[in-house]
């Protein structure tokens, strides 16, 4: 069935299991075939059997077309940005600059910030985004100040943050739902108020968002975001993007993580001194682009577009709350399934990894972070499936 014919069987109401399962789970069967419970699709998202067939698509425009496949090519690009366009809510595809990861956006970012920008950010930001930045301040390239913004109770208090921002920042780098835990940050539209206000910028990492709850960057006022397919756009590794806003845009802002496709006319090959760029986000392009990239987030970009991920989140908060439920029906404590958790559940547990060891073992898929073991279910994790994964987890810490 093709994903058009799939999303029109479904209907436009709200997602049910038994509608998703005639319709939606047969574009995954090759996925779905596999033995066990996947509960790790707030790490890697499942493909569809469809992103195989755009992936030789691409591949074929080589393979026949040779250097006339860049037509086809650049067009997939526009494409590509146009999706995450939507996705995100913003205003403009230019937007929207492809990258092969979410570290090369902040990367972007920091180096077309003039001398060594005061950067503020949390303790609870990924490993990618922390590295980058302690290695940026080790050599000197930035001055940065990490600050806890989760309190005992879990809760996220930016109250410190707001404290370096009025001190002078140029950058604050912050997640919308922190990776460990799953907790939404709040206010980040007043966060990015305060940040404009003290002649700061705002950078975002939506990665733990995008795609699986509303994302609307130009309501948040964010300066920049960076985000990637590889959780639940089901876009896999590579397929991430970095977000300027039009301000920035237009803010003078000057890019030197460039090659030549962030020239105005790359293909006339033209070598002015000092370079004339391409408008907009387009200037913030680097060297030949990994252009199967795009076809390998078409398929689950598209499928989250035209499912609505209003009507993701609305079927994700009920596997959520039905996991959690059934966890602690069988004595077992889960935090999530509400509007200030993202999409997976955590328990928090000092032996979290050895419990997703011993679950694998059981051939349940989850991961753990920390003392955080992280459970996702998705629109393709079938009811009975969330009642095994209580009943096994639970028979996993009583010793049965």
């Amino acid at each position: 069935m093709s994903l058009a014919r799939a999303i029109a069987s479904v209907g436009t109401g709200v997602l049910a299991e038994d509608e998703l399962r005639r319709h939606v789970f047969p574009l995954f069967s090759k996925t779905l075939s596999a033995p066990g419970i996947y509960l790790a699709n707030h790490s890697l998202g499942r493909p569809l059997d469809r992103t195989e067939d755009d992936l030789c698509e691409g591949f074929r425009l080589w393979q026949t077309n040779l250097g006339d496949a860049w037509d086809q090519w650049l067009g997939e690009e526009q494409g590509h940005r146009s999706r995450l366009a939507q996705l995100i809510g913003a205003s403009r595809f230019d937007c929207i600059v492809p990258k092969t990861s979410a570290g090369q956006g902040l990367r972007a970012v920091l180096n077309a910030l003039p001398g060594v920008p005061r950067v503020a950010s949390t303790t609870g930001e990924f490993d990618s985004v922390d590295v980058i930045l302690k290695q940026y301040a080790a050599v000197g390239k930035v001055r940065v100040q990490f600050v806890p913004c989760e309190v005992s109770d879990g809760s996220i208090d930016l109250s410190n943050l707001m404290e370096k921002i009025q001190e002078g920042v140029d950058l604050v780098v912050i997640s919308q739902v922190m990776f460990m835990t799953g907790r939404v940050v709040p206010h980040l539209d007043l966060l990015a108020e305060q940040c404009h206000q003290a002649g700061a910028r705002l950078l975002v990492d939506a990665y733990h968002s995008v795609g699986v709850f509303p994302v609307d960057v130009t309501s948040m006022n964010a300066d920049f975001m960076i985000g990637g397919s590889y959780k639940y756009l089901r876009g896999g590794p590579g397929a991430s993007f970095l977000y300027v806003s039009p301000d920035a845009l237009s803010s003078g802002l000057k890019p030197i993580d460039i090659g030549w496709f962030a020239k105005d006319h790359p293909f006339l090959y033209e070598r002015p001194d000092p370079p004339r760029f391409a408008e907009g986000g387009s200037a913030f392009l680097e060297s030949t682009p990994p252009v199967l990239t795009y076809y390998q987030a078409r398929a689950g970009q598209q499928l989250a577009l035209a499912l609505g991920v209003d009507r993701i989140r609305t079927y994700n908060l009920d596997r959520l709350s039905r996991l959690k439920r059934y966890l602690s029906d069988c004595g077992v404590e889960a935090e999530g399934a509400d509007e200030g958790h993202g999409g997976f559940l955590t328990i928090e547990n000092p032996e979290a990894v050895s419990l997703s060891k011993a679950l694998e073992q059981r051939g349940v898929i989850t991961d753990a972070r920390g003392r955080w073991l992280r459970l996702s279910p998705d629109y393709l994790t079938p009811d009975s499936a969330l009642r095994e994964v209580a009943a096994t987890l639970a028979s996993i810490l009583t010793g049965s």
